[in-house]
């Protein structure tokens, strides 16, 4: 069961996004929501969103499993849990980065899109914007989902 990540967790959850290569810019920022499962050996999942300013898109981030636990649906379950999530907030459409998982979000209904058109739904968000601060959007590959109709 994935649990919210507090204030107290991001430090953690920073390692273990990084761990996974995954961006950590703005873990802590108020559009974001994380969750996380935990097991004796510390994080095992985690999952997030991050919302538009007008609450009609969402940016699943932070989407990674442990390396041991990979292979048994959690990163499936994770993914699922964060786009209902943003499902249930109001979102109509999910987009994310990806470069190295697109099979695996395919698997989710997402679809292939441009960077561009994410960028304009979401350009406040916290990768939308180190990307292109860093130049890296260009490089980047963009995945969307319709959550409604």
């Amino acid at each position: 069961m994935l649990e919210p990540v507090l204030p107290v967790d991001v430090p953690d959850l920073t390692d273990f996004l990084r761990g996974a290569d995954l961006t950590v810019a703005g873990l802590d920022a108020p559009a974001v929501r994380l969750w996380a499962r935990r097991d004796d050996a510390g994080i095992a999942a985690s999952a997030g969103y991050e919302l538009s300013a007008d609450g009609r898109h969402a940016l699943i981030r932070s989407t990674a499993v442990r390396p041991d636990l990979r292979g048994r649906g959690a990163g499936f379950a994770a993914a699922t849990f964060a786009v209902d999530r943003a499902r249930e907030s109001g979102a109509a459409t999910a987009w994310l980065f990806s470069r190295r998982s697109g099979p695996f979000w395919q698997r989710l209904g997402f679809t292939r899109t441009t960077t561009d058109a994410l960028a304009a739904a979401l350009p406040e968000a916290q990768q939308v914007r180190l990307f292109r601060r860093t130049g890296q959007l260009d490089r980047e590959v963009a995945w969307s989902l319709a959550l409604r109709g």
